[in-house]
């Protein structure tokens, strides 16, 4: 028979633990901990308490940024799981010196203190600066989108949020009208049943005061341009955004990421609650020039050659202006740039047919925009049926090129014998929220050189080519990292202040792990 150690559970033991060895050099822990101790100032977090000469002693902000940064470096951002780790994980214990704030209070900190928070982001970015890990030679932008603490059931525009209004009191209705007539419940199954018609009522009368008091505290959300049109509101957080991604559609913020290419250090880090990210170019690279203003790096740094590269959805007339004017060596590529490039020629053949359009074969032969009769002098046109389709409005593409743009009216398109010759689904015209036929025409518009044109030379040149290469390189890893290997892929706040304080909090944990790695902290 097999010997083994005797165990007794039915004991105890006095250990000897000294926190300050548990932070061993190299480890995030020990990083985290130094930066707080010895080169961070956080009397930027003072002026907001107010216990001088009464109340009780307050949480030192170093002990809440220790514990709250190490619990993001490990996915953790639920404020209950924070608390229940200082309780029983050793290293939380190290780091708070065995002390274990309320839940409350570390969510109260993330939440209250935006503007400190940045201010933080700043002081480690000039530490990474100081310790020879900025390059200033080439910055790439991008945007993470991520969920955030709201549902995107709540959002709609305000006519289908006044639908919704509407469907909710019709509902509430019939569950009183069914409560009513059943009263005099004789059985017990009937008697628990009006119970849950009752219940049912009252959550429903809640949801339609929830609607109901925010379409009339507030006006309908319009997009940006110069053609505005409304965007869906959100109940919940009205600055949050549906977001398609391709991971589906999701009600959050998209965090944009400036990177530097050096040791992939985040130099500036917003959050914005719209999906289009080329409306966040501008102010996110204005943000960075005051920033090394501001921290002493250089005075321009745009005029030292510095390269400044983004994707495509950041590509548009007033950007390439933008950059043109400013003499910022930029590279933004419009989204047919891989189809001028020779080397992309056989992409689709060798990697598949993800990104190509089906073959004549597959694709459904429909009747042409030429067969409907467009008149650009009234902006008209009439389709094969001989009704007048919606005109939609002129917009322009990223080349700068008009296009005008019609849609089939839906409860014609429904009812049109042609619909299954005219429609790639027709079937769609027969749901509520379907579109009719859609065409649109390019104007005949003389025009002179573009800054569009000016960004496709530039692009297209070899250089342009080298340069660019390098863009996803340097971003991408930085949200892989944030995302997949710390698991801090969604924001729990609600409004744009707060969860852009909360994505300063999440690139501040992948530069401080930068520095572990690559900086010369002390052992």
């Amino acid at each position: 028979m097999p010997r083994f150690k005797h165990y007794n559970y039915d004991q105890d033991a006095m250990v000897v633990i000294n926190y300050q060895e548990q932070l061993q050099p190299g480890t995030f822990e020990h990083a985290v901990h130094y930066l707080i101790e010895h080169k961070l100032d956080l009397s930027v977090f003072h002026p907001k308490y107010r216990n001088e000469d009464t109340g009780r002693l307050a949480y030192d902000p170093a002990i809440l940024l220790k514990i709250i940064l190490f619990a993001y470096s490990k996915g953790i951002t639920s404020s209950r799981e924070i608390q229940w780790c200082c309780e029983t994980n050793i290293i939380f214990k190290a780091l708070s010196c065995d002390t274990v704030p309320h839940f409350t209070t570390l969510a109260k900190f993330v939440s209250s203190h935006a503007d400190e928070i940045e201010e933080l982001f700043e002081q480690v970015l000039l530490v990474c600066h100081e310790q020879g890990l900025l390059g200033n030679e080439l910055f790439a932008i991008d945007g993470c989108k991520m969920s955030s603490n709201a549902a995107k059931e709540w959002s709609g525009t305000f006519k289908e949020l006044g639908e919704k209004r509407e469907k909710l009191r019709r509902l509430i209705r019939y569950h009183l009208k069914e409560h009513h007539e059943r009263d005099e419940a004789e059985t017990e199954a009937e008697l628990d049943r009006d119970i849950r018609r009752a219940k049912t009522a009252l959550s429903l009368d809640e949801s339609l005061k929830k609607v109901d008091r925010f379409l009339k505290t507030n006006r309908p959300r319009m997009g940006r341009g110069k053609r505005s049109k409304e965007v869906k509101s959100n109940i919940t957080d009205n600055e949050s955004a549906k977001m398609t991604t391709s991971k589906g559609t999701i009600q959050g913020y998209n965090g944009v990421a400036t990177v530097d290419k050096k040791h992939q250090i985040i130099i500036d880090a917003q959050a914005f609650g719209e999906g289009q990210e080329h409306h966040t170019l501008q102010p996110v690279l204005e943000s960075v020039e005051a920033r090394f203003r501001k921290l002493g790096i250089a005075d321009s740094i745009y005029q030292q050659g510095t390269v400044i590269t983004a994707d495509t959805g950041f590509a548009n007339e007033a950007n390439m202006k933008y950059l043109h004017e400013r003499q910022i060596n930029g590279y933004v590529p419009d989204n047919k740039f891989r189809s001028r490039d020779p080397k992309f020629a056989q992409q689709k053949d060798k990697y598949g047919k993800r990104h190509q359009r089906p073959s004549a074969s597959t694709w459904k032969q429909v009747i042409p925009a030429s067969e409907f009769q467009f008149d650009p002098v009234t902006m008209t046109c009439i389709c094969p049926a001989g009704k007048a389709l919606h005109y939609e409005g002129t917009r322009t593409d990223q080349a700068g090129v008009p296009r005008a743009h019609f849609q089939g009216r839906l409860l014609q398109c429904r009812h049109c014998p042609k619909k299954h010759q005219c429609m790639q689904n027709p079937e769609s015209a027969d749901h509520r929220k379907g579109k009719g036929r859609q065409v649109s025409y390019t104007l005949e518009l003389k025009r002179g050189p573009t800054y569009t044109d000016w960004m496709k030379q530039r692009v297209d040149s070899q250089q342009g080519k080298e340069v660019y290469s390098h863009r996803m390189s340097v971003v991408e890893p930085v949200f892989g990292n944030i995302g997949t290997n710390k698991g801090l892929n969604r924001f729990s706040l609600r409004g744009r202040k707060k969860v852009q304080g909360q994505w300063q909090l999440y690139c501040l944990v992948h530069n401080i792990e930068k520095l572990a790695n690559y900086g010369q902290l002390a052992a």
